[in-house]
């Protein structure tokens, strides 16, 4: 496969990359101690695992806007913007979850970053088949993610 325009491919992934390690700010001191202390929902996965998950799903997310922004779609730009606004939504989550210990206040990030994940993969979807399957793992890590947040705020 021909990498067109490899340093876009480069800065498409690094984006998506840094809104995962923005996350990381907070989580890294609240996981040992404010986490630690809430009431887990039965399907509740180690910690370890988020880590490997998020990082392989933002490098999706990065490959997946390189395309759209390398292709010649008319539609490409909504979906650049789309993305963007997802990508933000999913970068603000964190400080609301962990930094400021607001479930219920996470929980409505969720909702609103699921449902313009879902506009996003429809978006991309008009611009390359692929692209839009390159984001529907993230969208279930996402699905089950809002899972966790729901139950977490029901049992605490």
């Amino acid at each position: 496969m021909k990498i067109n325009n490899p340093l876009k491919l480069i800065i498409s992934i690094a984006i998506c990359e840094l809104a995962g390690l923005l996350g990381t700010i907070f989580t890294v001191s609240a996981i040992p101690t404010w986490y630690a202390g809430l009431d887990k929902p039965f399907l509740n996965p180690p910690s370890w695992l988020f880590g490997p998950a998020w990082t392989t799903l933002y490098f999706l997310m990065g490959v997946a806007l390189w395309l759209v922004w390398t292709g010649s779609s008319k539609g490409k730009k909504r979906a650049i913007w789309l993305f963007a606004v997802q990508l933000a939504l999913n970068a603000i989550w964190s400080p609301v979850f962990f930094g400021a210990h607001s479930i219920g206040g996470a929980l409505v990030v969720i909702v609103i970053l699921w449902a313009t994940i879902a506009v996003t993969i429809s978006s991309f979807s008009k611009v390359s088949k692929k692209t839009a399957w390159l984001l529907v793992p993230y969208v279930a890590w996402v699905t089950f993610a809002l899972y966790l947040n729901f139950a977490l705020w029901i049992l605490n």
